[in-house]
């Protein structure tokens, strides 16, 4: 039986001649892998076009017990990504998103908050003109909490270390944990009040902003053991000023 499902996808990886996998996050059914023919046809095209990373869609899933490939049919775009796709800044911004996904989300069930947060910040990133320098930053800093690894704050103070091993601010340096100094530390309190209507009054060197990158990057490691080596952030680190 099929399944109406809406989706995000996160990638395409090629399986064989004939066949790609692609991994879609899904409302209902948390991550699943499709098996998608190539082909050169028209049609072929047509959906291809509508698999590209972070492409919201709509479709019909058959799962079968026992098989990690699920089937698809009546594959279509939910919101068009033509901003996205044709902006090199906004793509660069989409596949480093999209990237980390595959990595960080690994679960077989539905979270209809963690989908609504992603697919809102896919529709806002189409939306936006001019400044998306931090988008991604933001974007980060709020997955967190559905994750369920957004640092807490309570014990926030100026002259506190962030314990990126707990999460938590820490009065003195805990041995054997990953830190940030108390100057780095005030970032992360910082961050706390971004948000995406705000976060293009936030102004920040490249090389602060890749560095804020570095570290929240190794923060999702720590927490994260899927998390290997990522392609994307090498990219995006070269694009602002």
């Amino acid at each position: 039986m099929y399944e109406k499902l809406r989706g995000i996808v996160l990638n395409t990886i090629r399986y064989s001649d004939k066949h790609n996998i692609v991994h879609i996050y899904t409302d209902g059914r948390g991550l699943m892998s499709f098996a998608v023919p190539i082909g050169k046809t028209q049609a072929a095209r047509m959906r291809n076009a509508m698999l590209m990373p972070l492409s919201l869609v709509s479709l019909e899933a058959a799962v079968t017990n026992g098989r990690d490939l699920a089937r698809m049919r009546e594959l279509q775009r939910n919101y068009p990504l033509a901003s996205i796709y044709s902006d090199p800044v906004k793509n660069a911004i989409a596949l480093f998103i999209s990237e980390l996904l595959a990595h960080v989300i690994q679960e077989p069930e539905g979270n209809p908050y963690l989908f609504s947060y992603i697919e809102q910040a896919v529709q806002l990133l189409e939306q936006m003109h001019g400044q998306v320098a931090n988008f991604h930053i933001c974007f980060l800093y709020h997955l967190g909490a559905h994750l369920g690894i957004q640092p807490n704050l309570e014990s926030y103070s100026k002259d506190y270390w962030f314990d990126m091993t707990e999460g938590v601010f820490v009065p003195a340096a805990v041995r054997g944990h990953a830190l940030l100094q108390p100057q780095e530390a005030q970032v992360i309190h910082l961050l706390s009040r971004m948000t995406f209507s705000n976060m293009a009054v936030f102004r920040f060197t490249r090389e602060e902003r890749n560095r804020m990158l570095d570290v929240i990057i190794n923060y999702y490691r720590l927490h994260n053991a899927a998390i290997g080596t990522l392609r994307s952030p090498d990219i995006l680190k070269q694009l602002f000023v």
